[in-house]
């Protein structure tokens, strides 16, 4: 598959880790070498502003999309290539899912997590077959990756989830990925 764009799905924190902020930066910089457009929530704060900075300072080409209740508390980022406001934030999800071919989830609180499992749910019922890849830095998702085979092995999942999220520990990980398995 020719990935062309990648919707991100990061915290407007920057967490406790020193490594989370590295790893947004180090998947800032590979999208931006390997031209591929990053779609993101467009805020200027926490780990969404270190991702998207870093994909421009590497020459990449970001678009932001950001609901306008956001835009009232000024948190949009200003210095990316397409500031896209909508109206709320189910029109921010399917802008951004309609917009990329590949999401990658990075770590961050109640609205990434919604984020994910909607893009997984869209994925069993066939409606958004997107690679899904799930970057977690530091062991931060491993809870939820034990809940969710947990709920393959209780009978609740109809495929087993690994065709439907790939778990990579490092950005470098993700690379081959987005390069369609050359690197």
């Amino acid at each position: 598959m020719d990935i062309k764009a990648v919707t991100v799905f990061c915290g407007s924190r920057t967490g406790l880790s020193p490594l989370y902020e590295q790893h947004a930066r180090e998947l800032g910089t590979l999208l931006g070498q390997r031209k591929i457009t990053m779609v993101y929530g467009g805020g200027n704060k926490g780990l969404l502003q270190v991702v998207a900075n870093a994909a421009m300072h590497a020459g990449g080409t970001v678009v932001g999309i950001i609901p306008e209740v956001l835009v009232e508390w000024q948190n949009q980022h200003e210095g990316i290539s397409e500031l896209r406001v909508v109206k709320d934030i189910q029109e921010r999800k399917k802008m951004m899912y309609d917009s990329c071919d590949a999401v990658i989830v990075l770590p961050g609180g109640f609205g990434v997590m919604d984020e994910m499992f909607e893009m997984l749910t869209l994925n069993t019922l066939s409606t958004h077959p997107k690679k899904i890849i799930l970057l977690n830095t530091a062991g931060y998702y491993n809870h939820i990756i034990g809940h969710v085979n947990h709920m393959q092995l209780q009978g609740f999942l109809y495929e087993d989830w690994r065709g439907s999220l790939k778990v990579c520990n490092t950005p470098f990980e993700i690379a081959s990925d987005l390069d369609g398995g050359k690197s």
